[in-house]
Protein backbone atom coordinates (compact mmCIF):
# COMPACT_ATOMS: atom_id res chain seq x y z
CA UNK A 1 0.00 0.00 0.00
CA UNK A 2 1.29 3.46 -1.52
CA UNK A 3 1.76 6.16 1.57
CA UNK A 4 -0.07 9.14 1.03
CA UNK A 5 1.27 12.75 1.39
CA UNK A 6 -0.43 15.53 2.48
CA UNK A 7 1.97 18.54 2.62
CA UNK A 8 5.39 19.28 0.56
CA UNK A 9 7.10 19.25 3.88
CA UNK A 10 6.54 15.08 4.10
CA UNK A 11 6.45 14.55 0.24
CA UNK A 12 9.86 16.44 -0.42
CA UNK A 13 11.93 13.47 1.64
CA UNK A 14 10.32 10.53 -0.42
CA UNK A 15 11.40 12.53 -3.69
CA UNK A 16 14.90 12.64 -2.26
CA UNK A 17 15.18 9.07 -2.11
CA UNK A 18 13.05 8.57 -5.79
CA UNK A 19 15.83 11.07 -6.99
CA UNK A 20 19.26 9.42 -5.93
CA UNK A 21 21.03 8.70 -8.66
CA UNK A 22 23.82 10.77 -9.93
CA UNK A 23 23.21 11.41 -13.33
CA UNK A 24 19.05 11.07 -12.62
CA UNK A 25 19.84 14.80 -10.46
CA UNK A 26 22.21 15.92 -13.02
CA UNK A 27 19.17 16.03 -16.03
CA UNK A 28 16.93 17.28 -13.64
CA UNK A 29 19.22 19.98 -12.97
CA UNK A 30 19.69 20.71 -16.31
CA UNK A 31 15.60 20.27 -17.21
CA UNK A 32 14.79 23.02 -14.52
CA UNK A 33 17.81 25.46 -15.99
CA UNK A 34 16.17 25.29 -19.14
CA UNK A 35 12.94 25.80 -17.99
CA UNK A 36 14.08 28.99 -16.59
CA UNK A 37 16.26 30.03 -19.42
CA UNK A 38 13.70 29.37 -21.75
CA UNK A 39 11.05 31.43 -19.78
CA UNK A 40 13.28 34.53 -19.39
CA UNK A 41 13.63 34.08 -23.06
CA UNK A 42 10.18 33.94 -23.91
CA UNK A 43 9.73 37.27 -21.60
CA UNK A 44 12.84 38.66 -22.73
CA UNK A 45 11.97 38.52 -26.93
CA UNK A 46 7.98 38.22 -26.20
CA UNK A 47 8.38 35.38 -28.37
CA UNK A 48 5.57 33.04 -26.23
CA UNK A 49 5.76 30.76 -28.88
CA UNK A 50 8.91 29.31 -26.51
CA UNK A 51 6.71 28.80 -23.95
CA UNK A 52 5.50 25.25 -25.68
CA UNK A 53 9.41 24.19 -24.48
CA UNK A 54 9.14 24.49 -20.93
CA UNK A 55 7.05 21.26 -20.27
CA UNK A 56 8.79 19.42 -23.01
CA UNK A 57 12.59 20.78 -21.84
CA UNK A 58 11.74 20.14 -17.85
CA UNK A 59 9.68 17.03 -18.09
CA UNK A 60 11.96 15.30 -21.08
CA UNK A 61 15.30 15.26 -18.99
CA UNK A 62 13.47 14.33 -15.85
CA UNK A 63 12.16 11.54 -17.29
CA UNK A 64 15.07 9.88 -18.81
CA UNK A 65 16.52 10.33 -15.52
CA UNK A 66 13.92 8.32 -14.24
CA UNK A 67 13.42 5.65 -17.15
CA UNK A 68 17.01 5.28 -17.51
CA UNK A 69 18.82 5.80 -14.53
CA UNK A 70 16.48 5.71 -11.10
CA UNK A 71 14.44 2.63 -13.22
CA UNK A 72 11.45 4.35 -11.46
CA UNK A 73 8.25 5.90 -12.31
CA UNK A 74 8.30 9.98 -12.00
CA UNK A 75 6.37 10.93 -8.84
CA UNK A 76 4.78 13.63 -11.34
CA UNK A 77 1.67 11.25 -12.21
CA UNK A 78 0.39 10.61 -8.64
CA UNK A 79 1.49 14.25 -7.21
CA UNK A 80 1.64 16.63 -9.65
CA UNK A 81 1.83 19.95 -7.69
CA UNK A 82 4.22 18.40 -5.19
CA UNK A 83 6.30 16.63 -7.58
CA UNK A 84 6.59 19.98 -9.84
CA UNK A 85 7.73 22.62 -6.31
CA UNK A 86 10.14 19.73 -5.48
CA UNK A 87 11.94 20.11 -8.62
CA UNK A 88 12.59 23.51 -7.89
CA UNK A 89 13.52 23.30 -4.62
CA UNK A 90 15.76 20.77 -5.58
CA UNK A 91 17.38 22.67 -7.99
CA UNK A 92 17.79 25.19 -5.89
CA UNK A 93 19.40 23.06 -2.92
CA UNK A 94 21.89 21.73 -5.92
CA UNK A 95 22.51 25.46 -7.09
CA UNK A 96 23.51 26.04 -3.01
CA UNK A 97 25.17 23.15 -2.02
CA UNK A 98 22.18 22.44 0.46
CA UNK A 99 21.93 19.02 -1.98
CA UNK A 100 24.98 17.36 -3.62
CA UNK A 101 24.73 15.39 -7.14
CA UNK A 102 25.71 12.71 -6.01
CA UNK A 103 24.21 11.88 -1.93
CA UNK A 104 25.79 8.44 -2.00
CA UNK A 105 29.22 10.51 -1.03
Amino acid sequence: MEKTYRSLKEFYPFYLTEHSHPTSRKLHFVGTALVFITLFMAIFTQNWWLLIAIPILGYGFAWVGHFFFEKNKPATFQYPGYSLASDFILFFDLLTGKQKFNPNR
